[in-house]
């Protein structure tokens, strides 16, 4: 069996009078994230990951923020996009590891829903999704809550077909 594992990152301004949306869910807060499309580190870092891990490039190859098209998407068509290319190559998603680095708000409500949304998107079991969140318990821009950053790790397998 063929393995191909890939990393992704991004990280975007936290901003007052947007929404804050991470891995398709809406999250209760004050601030919200910066981004040409929804601003959606998470999606946006598992694209990366996606595709990297396949030498298919990044998010920007295919969706370049300076494309009016894209201003405001809602990141799922990026993942979508990245979850039918692996396909066409033949390979699935194993799994997919995320952290998540942010000050507050506290995530551990949303959790379960982001999970299971990229879940679905990606038509895997939710075991298949492991999401964690942390702070840097004050430090920098993140704890200063000017921004955050999304981690994430993919293991694609090749269906063998």
């Amino acid at each position: 069996m063929n393995f191909r594992i890939g990393n992704g990152v991004d990280c975007h301004q936290l901003t007052p009078n947007k929404k804050l949306i991470l891995g398709g869910v809406l999250i209760e807060s004050d601030l919200g994230l910066e981004g040409h499309s929804d601003g959606d580190a998470v999606i946006h870092a598992i694209v990366d990951s996606m595709l990297g891990a396949l030498s298919l490039g990044d998010i920007g190859t295919f969706f370049p923020s300076d494309n009016k098209q894209w201003e405001n998407a809602n990141s799922s068509i990026f993942l979508k996009f990245a979850h039918k290319k692996i396909n066409e190559l033949d390979f699935m998603v194993n799994n997919i590891d995320i952290t998540i680095i942010l000050q507050s708000p506290s995530l551990k409500d949303y959790v379960y829903d982001m999970r299971n949304n990229i879940a679905e998107l990606l038509d895997v079991n939710i075991d298949s999704i492991s999401i964690k969140a942390t702070t840097t318990d004050k430090l920098g821009f993140i704890g200063k809550r000017k921004g955050l950053v999304a981690l994430v790790t993919t293991l694609l397998v090749n269906n063998g077909n």
